[in-house]
């Protein structure tokens, strides 16, 4: 183990696996307490399952409701510094606390509300956060991201959670964390609640097409590709440029074509002279090409694919997963750490084999601890420069920002951040040509402040210099050689601060075959399998088209931050976390790549059925498009169901008795729930059903997350603010929550540039003269 060896215990769930998970790949000592017959994943996917979430972890065997082993399990957490608890709230015993133990607790909607015993399963809570609202045909049922996203999006930010509070206990008691899962999905929909709060409006369903950039998903000659237009004049001159040398640009080379809003009015045109040049391509051959002019395109693959990406390959991003009997390759982490370390191998253990660690004493890692300062968040006096743009940089960044750390975001007035003014990300009740008002901007730049500056000169590089010296992080989102041939690669980062963190967080990151190509999030999606599993079949993909793999991009960055501090306070060296957006979003991709190797099975979409429970999905409620998840664990819940259907004779049936059994008979299941659940409104289907125990969930909208959802109320998430230009609207909440040194909305977003003179006074030190002189020679603006 490396030195100062952190000590998480785990008692995990779907919610919490992932998260520790992430804490191995940190190089964290995880020990992962399961009850005498094993943790479930054992019995799944002939035990793969087992392995990918917890391979690398140690394994001590505690029955948590006898006495002794009550004894044993205080005296682990006595030498632990995380406690990840991945408990229902309800009858389970309490936990001792101990100043030293930062305990996160992950649940499906918190440990406080009106809701926090309901119950929840990845299908339920992506239905209530919002996240089902944003995937599917407008026509047909919402669909639910595969390989469990909102778990993950749960596990990823109890990681953070997490570190936030090995910080925050410097400086006095360890926090307690309180993780919703459903509030980590409200917090990941990007324009998904922002378009009501901005433009009272609610998107449908966008199907294949994204709702607010022209992009999509398309048919190839032997499978899908992903992409589109882009974001700049350059790449839709390109596009036609190659329709025009192919002879089958139709009529796109009429000069009303290069209006980006006539593009956009008449977009269902447009790409359909783009899908009949597409489908006449195999998709690798097309991406290879496309991408050869600098345009965003990508083939669509499946995780079998994903094993021989040339890039996932050259980077080393995959590991070998270690049992009794076998190796077989799975998925890697979000990021190389520390200092650029890829865990290669990670070995299974046996049921209790370290049951040893449950006798023996340890002292917590804990540094010594400065003066108690309760009032003080995790990232207090911490500098971050923000040179990103756009979302999955400004959504890490705005995590920092939200506990304490001091974002100065660098932009410049002839190049502002795009989601300032482009028109279709603008998001605004008034014209969208005021950079200020930006919902979307504004939304996911809270708590930051804003300087202008031309970096495009050696005055405004060197100001930039100045800016990196007096800074503890360093993040961009550039592609891959910008900041390099801007003179400022991490060797000369380094000279300007040693001991600096910078974090690049490029499509493909900054070596590798294809570390040049050209990224959006659908990019990123298309080619980690998410858009392939996607679907009501292979034939019937739908694809993710809203910005998923941004956040997830945005989550990996920030927990590569906190990581990169944490061993920088044990070890005093910074380092450059080279993050790949593509093995960000491919770290998210669950089981599908070990079920391949292990099992021999490949992963295919399979709409919202799920492989343990029965009946899965979503049905038909009151009112338009209005819709209830459900989740069929076990038998208590089939029998649960069948009383409220007035179905009672299935409850106890022998054809009825398992899931498998149960799937036999989907049609006439799904049949009689439907003539039940169409009766009522979609809220009194859940609350029905969540009174008897049974996992179920409206599958909620921006409108329903921000003017009907009770709990979300009574938690205080959405977080009114007033900004200078646009107003008083509601945010995003901060759904990592410390009972101490936690995180808030503090102040809305910056006036593009309002912090010059401020910064460049209070930081650098510049005098009103050199000011002045930097604002005549347009170095400031």
């Amino acid at each position: 183990m490396a030195e100062s060896t952190i000590r998480v215990v785990e008692l995990s769930s779907p919610f919490a696996r992932f998260a520790g998970r992430i804490l191995v790949g940190l190089g964290y000592e995880v020990i992962l307490v399961e009850p005498p017959e094993g943790d479930p994943t054992r019995r799944e996917l002939d035990g793969y399952a087992f392995a990918h979430w917890h391979a690398g972890k140690r394994s001590v065997v505690l029955d948590l409701s006898a006495d002794a082993d009550r004894v044993a399990f205080e005296n682990l957490i006595a030498g632990a510094d995380i406690l990840l608890d991945g408990r229902d709230v309800g009858s389970e015993p309490p936990v001792p606390q101990h100043d030293s133990l930062v305990h996160v607790r992950v649940t499906p909607f918190g440990v406080t509300g009106p809701r926090s015993t309901w119950r929840g399963t990845n299908l339920t809570v992506a239905a209530l956060g919002g996240m089902m609202a944003q995937v599917g045909a407008p026509d047909g049922p919402p669909l639910c991201l595969p390989e469990g996203q909102a778990e993950q999006l749960a596990g990823v930010n109890a990681a953070i959670g997490a570190l936030l509070g090995l910080r925050a206990r410097r400086c006095g008691r360890a926090p307690f964390v309180d993780i919703s899962a459903q509030e980590c999905v409200a917090a990941s929909l990007e324009a998904g609640t922002l378009a009501y709060v901005h433009e009272d409006r609610v998107p449908e369903r966008p199907g294949r097409v994204h709702p607010l950039v022209p992009h999509g998903l398309f048919d190839a000659a032997d499978g899908f590709l992903g992409g589109g237009l882009g974001g700049s004049p350059r790449m839709w001159d390109a596009t036609l440029r190659w329709l025009i040398e192919e002879g089958v640009q139709d009529d796109l080379d009429h000069p009303r074509w290069s209006d980006p809003v006539e593009r956009k009015t008449h977009q269902d045109h447009l790409f359909e002279v783009l899908q009949r040049f597409l489908s006449k391509w195999p998709k690798e051959q097309f991406a290879v090409r496309a991408q050869e002019r600098k345009l965003p395109w990508a083939a669509v693959d499946g995780p079998a694919e994903l094993l021989i990406n040339p890039q996932l390959n050259d980077r080393d991003f995959f590991v070998d997963v270690v049992s009794a009997d076998e190796v077989t390759r799975d998925l890697g982490f979000g990021f190389a750490f520390p200092e650029g370390r890829r865990v290669r191998e990670l070995v299974v253990a046996e049921l209790g084999a370290d049951q040893s660690l449950t006798t023996g004493s340890r002292t917590p890692t804990a540094s010594p601890t400065q003066e108690p300062q309760p009032d003080r968040r995790s990232l207090d006096g911490i500098r971050v420069l923000d040179l990103t743009w756009v979302l999955a940089g400004p959504y890490c960044t705005r995590i920092l920002a939200d506990h304490g750390a001091e974002v100065i975001k660098v932009e410049s007035r002839g190049r502002p951040d795009p989601t300032r003014f482009a028109p279709a990300m603008h998001l605004s009740r008034g014209p969208h040509d005021d950079p200020d008002t930006s919902g979307y901007f504004n939304d996911v730049n809270r708590n930051k402040r804003s300087i202008t500056l031309d970096t495009r000169t050696p005055e405004g590089l060197a100001v930039l210099a100045d800016l990196i010296a007096a800074s503890d992080v360093v993040i961009e989102n550039f592609s891959s050689s910008v900041l390099e041939k801007m003179g400022l690669g991490y060797q000369r980062l380094r000279e300007l601060r040693p001991d600096i963190v910078y974090v690049s967080m490029s499509g493909m990151g900054h070596t590798g075959p294809r570390s040049s190509w050209v990224s959006y999030a659908d990019i990123v999606s298309a080619s980690t399998g998410l858009t392939a599993l996607t679907g009501w079949n292979a034939d019937d993909v739908v694809g993710v088209i809203y910005g998923h793999g941004d956040i997830v991009a945005g989550l990996q960055a920030a927990t590569a931050t906190l990581a990169a501090l944490e061993y920088r306070d044990r070890t005093g060296r910074g380092q450059h976390i080279d993050l790949s957006q593509l093995e960000a979003m491919a770290a998210h991709m669950g089981t599908s790549v070990i079920q391949s190797t292990g099992t021999g099975r490949l992963a295919e979409p399979n709409g919202n059925a799920h492989s343990e429970y029965s009946p899965h999905g979503v049905f038909r409620c009151l009112g338009t498009d209005r819709w209830t998840a459900i989740a069929v664990r076990n038998e208590a819940d089939w029998r649960a169901l069948c009383e409220l259907i007035e179905r009672p004779e299935w409850a106890d049936a022998e054809d009825f008795r398992t899931a498998e059994q149960r799937k036999a008979r989907n049609p006439e299941i799904v049949a009689a729930v439907t003539a039940w659940t169409r009766t009522l409104p979609a809220a009194a289907v859940t609350e029905l059903l969540q009174d008897v125990g049974v996992p179920a969930g409206a599958v909620q909208d921006g409108r329903d997350l921000v003017e009907a959802d009770a709990h979300l109320r009574a938690r205080g998430f959405f977080v009114r603010r007033t900004h200078p230009r646009a107003g008083a609207f509601l945010h995003e909440g901060v759904p990592v929550r410390l009972d101490r040194a936690s995180g808030a909305v503090r102040s809305a977003a910056p006036l593009l540039g309002a912090d010059t003179d401020s910064v460049l006074t209070d930081i650098l030190r510049y005098s009103p003269d050199t000011i002045a002189h930097l604002r005549a020679t347009s170095i400031l603006s």
